[in-house]
């Protein structure tokens, strides 16, 4: 633990691992505080992140893993994040992440009342989804409606997600909530952030001539995103004046670039790593590419129509959210021709400038937190609540299904 002071309500941030902090949630932690609430985080190793501890009246490091089977997530973690739970007197636990809100939720179960916080998870797209593997997503959502039996709000982020969590009964319609997104700072996002100078820099880095036309695309080198339909689609795209710069790493990188030079493209796919800003990255180019097979709401596609430049996105999960209405063209997933065609099409007929949805906005984003929370916290006074009943479901359970998941 490393203490930073704090007072008035108490909340407890939680994430798996401390960029989850870093890239979405600071403007809650800095609001709340700014607020007079004592705000706490708790991920894996964020004691030794000097750029998230000032944020925080205290930072919590846990023993749990990325890899729902590591051990130390059932072992250890729950007594420890029951402890931390007792000495923190929380009115509320916001947790993000898939393997980080199952293990609290599963360690907060027990906690009696009046001891036990209101506990709130943002589910940032399910693992189950529409288009998924049928015994994968029977798993998934057996999960998320066990660990619903332990959540007073959950807040789902996509209209998919809206509308499994009322079919499938993840938990009682009165404790569903929606918010698009996590909230976006416009400011940042605004086109005329970006000076001319930076763009024209930006295309010369690439080796871009002045009539190449360049396409985007924003995401880590993982499966799910599907580089592989890019690379096919430019494959298709005989223009050698057509290009696509891909900002991100992963474990897919190279075989992503294997197959641009088999597909002889690699002289217009161009690989950055990861980009810091992509903002110049994004007005220089005709449109952003997400082809993702899902996303709970994809962060990148809302930047860069925050900065006025369509997306031609696939028709899936928290990615048709974004684009809808009019804010570039939907391609169906995994149809690299349907996405060589939409490429063609801004590239002949550049698509018109799009405009973000108002409700986007991180400061609308913080008032319903704010709301929510203070909804919460009235609760709390006027009904206190028995503990939860333990289930019995423990750790040899949770393998055995992700077990046979694989």
């Amino acid at each position: 633990m490393d203490e930073l002071g704090g007072a008035g309500p108490g909340l407890l941030i939680a994430a798996t691992v401390p960029d989850t902090i870093k890239a979405f949630l600071l403007p809650y932690a800095d609001h709340f505080r700014n607020s007079g609430w004592r705000v706490d985080a708790m991920s894996s190793g964020i004691s030794a992140r000097e750029d998230l501890r000032s944020h925080f009246d205290a930072v919590y490091d846990v023993n749990w893993s990325r890899n729902p089977l590591s051990s130390g997530n059932f072992a250890e973690t729950p007594e420890r994040i029951r402890e931390i739970i007792k000495d923190g007197g929380y009115d509320i636990i916001h947790v993000h992440t898939p393997v980080a809100s199952f293990i609290m939720r599963y360690a907060t179960r027990k906690i009696e009342s009046p001891s036990r916080p209101k506990v709130v998870y943002t589910a940032h797209g399910f693992h189950f989804f529409r288009g998924g593997g049928r015994v994968r997503n029977m798993i998934f959502r057996r999960l998320e409606k066990k660990a619903g039996k332990w959540t007073d709000r959950l807040i789902v982020i996509n209209h998919e997600d809206l509308e499994a969590s009322a079919r499938y009964g993840i938990v009682p319609g009165e404790r569903l909530v929606y918010m698009p997104g996590i909230g976006l700072d416009f400011s940042k996002y605004d086109p005329s952030s970006v000076s001319h100078a930076e763009i024209r820099r930006t295309r010369d880095e690439i080796g871009l001539r002045s009539d190449d036309s360049l396409f985007t695309m924003v995401a880590s080198f993982d499966k799910g995103k599907r580089h592989e339909d890019v690379i096919r689609a430019m494959s298709k795209i005989k223009n050698p004046d057509i290009h696509v710069a891909f900002a991100g790493n992963g474990p897919l990188r190279e075989k992503i670039q294997l197959m641009a030079r088999t597909s002889l493209v690699h002289h217009r796919t161009h690989f950055l790593g990861q980009v810091k800003d992509p903002r110049s990255l994004m007005l220089a180019s005709k449109a952003t590419i997400m082809s993702s097979e899902r996303e709970g709401l994809s962060r990148a596609a809302m930047e860069s129509i925050c900065l006025g430049v369509p997306v031609i996105g696939s028709d899936a999960r928290g990615v048709r959210d974004v684009i809808q209405p009019r804010r570039g063209l939907l391609f169906p997933t995994g149809d690299p021709l349907a996405l060589r065609d939409a490429m063609l099409q801004i590239y002949d007929e550049p698509y018109p400038r799009v405009t973000p949805d108002p409700e986007w906005r991180i400061e609308n984003l913080i008032d319903k937190h704010e709301a929510l929370y203070s909804v919460l916290l009235e609760e709390s006074r006027r009904v206190p609540e028995a503990a939860i009943p333990d289930s019995g479901y423990d750790e040899e359970i949770f393998e055995a299904e992700m077990e046979s998941e694989e």
